[in-house]
């Protein structure tokens, strides 16, 4: 109840509004208003109030009632425009907290509701981000091939930030050795599908996201169509048959692709979207022979790697998924755990690529079928973190 003539109820304050006549102010600040606020109200935040209430309401003798978070702001607000002349203002008691769980009417910037402004609460406070891009994400559509090591921890951070659709291509089951890196996954799901394994945990995580169960290979006859209708592709593969096909197939359909590997304590990222940067066969025209890339089975890999790397490619995905920063297209990012150092190097795209070049364009464009066929491991290459690389 309100504690002096100075404050008035939220009915009191509905009933006032309804007659009419009478501006609404909200004394909070700009990253508190876009998360809601009362319709027809203006912002006039506290901070600001004495060189800002003249413009917004330069009628020293109309009728107002401020409005905050719970009431406190507000009313400390009231006596200050009541000794700056302003003869008819209240501040309305439980602010905009009370009148949410009265059941009235607020207005939700970006269609966020009120549960997912409280869960995404840290991300509408960054200017590059705020409601409309929450929004952006929640409408956003991600596939991860792979619900591996790296899969696992973009996962996770994919589905915490929001992202409203994430698919998940795996035809694997949960191993007790999977559960030193692939944090998707538990004990207990040993033996379990891991689409069905990823699944359960994204959804415990976050409700607010829709989880496309893909059990099957990754396949030149399905490529196509598990990638049709996404935004990006996140490529937690570890074969190069998988990733040529995800690469040409990504190319033509005009998706990035968030590129990283690891072998033992190293890792590499980057993002292949042409034209502005590289594909895949532009970096590695042809694959190491298998001796020299060996898988992590067979060669090790410190658990903490793909961790790293998997949240690095989470970034990318966001940077994109919310046109915001730098990605790495036409960037390698070598990461080395040992030394704690991360290297880049600048990427070109190879004007002869089968796949992505002008020439390749135009090729397609005259029904050249694709996609193009695994190229046969070289035995000249240069290789680095398992992964061929030209010299």
């Amino acid at each position: 109840m309100p504690e002096s003539s100075e404050e008035i109820t939220t009915a009191e304050a509905a009933d006032r509004l309804r007659a009419g006549g009478v501006t609404l102010v909200d004394v909070r600040e700009q990253h508190e208003w876009d998360a809601g606020h009362l319709d027809a109200a203006v912002l006039v935040p506290k901070s600001r109030l004495a060189s800002s209430i003249e413009d917004a309401v330069p009628d020293r003798s109309a009728p107002l009632i401020l409005y905050c978070g719970v009431g406190q702001r507000s009313l400390v607000a009231t006596r200050a425009l009541k000794s700056m002349g302003y003869a008819d203002v209240v501040s309305m008691a439980g602010g905009i907290e009370a009148w949410r769980r009265e059941g009235r009417p607020v207005a939700e910037p970006g269609g966020l509701t009120h549960d997912q402004r409280q869960r995404y609460s840290r991300h509408l406070l960054i200017p590059e981000v705020g409601p409309e891009g929450q929004a952006r994400l929640l409408a956003s559509k991600v596939l991860l091939v792979g619900a591996g090591g790296l899969g696992s921890p973009a996962a996770l951070y994919l589905a915490a930030a929001g992202v409203g659709t994430l698919g998940i291509v795996d035809f694997d089951v949960v191993d007790a050795s999977n559960l030193q890196r692939q944090v998707l996954h538990a004990t207990d799901r040993v033996g379990m599908r891991k689409t069905v394994s990823a699944a359960q945990t994204i959804g415990a995580l976050n409700p607010d996201v829709t989880v496309v169960q893909h059990d099957e290979m990754l396949v030149a006859d399905n490529v196509a169509r598990l990638i049709e209708g996404y935004d990006v592709v996140l490529d937690g593969t570890d074969t190069f048959e998988t990733r040529y096909l995800l690469n040409d197939a990504a190319v033509i359909a005009g998706i990035p692709v968030v590129h990283a590997s690891v072998f033992r304590f190293e890792g590499q990222l980057t993002v292949f979207d042409p034209p502005d940067g590289p594909c895949y066969r532009c970096l590695y025209p042809t694959p190491p022979p298998p001796e020299l890339a060996p898988g992590c089975s067979v060669a090790g890999v410190l658990g903490v790697v793909p961790g790293i790397m998997g949240l690095l490619q989470s970034n990318e995905v966001l940077k994109l998924l919310l046109g915001i920063g730098d990605t790495l297209a036409g960037r390698l990012v070598l990461f080395d755990a040992l030394a704690g150092e991360f290297t880049e190097l600048r990427l070109r795209r190879d004007p002869a690529c089968p796949v992505c070049s002008d020439a390749a364009v135009e090729a397609r464009e005259a029904g050249t079928p694709l996609p193009l066929p695994v190229p046969s491991p070289a035995d000249d290459a240069v290789f680095t973190l398992g992964t061929a690389r030209p010299a």
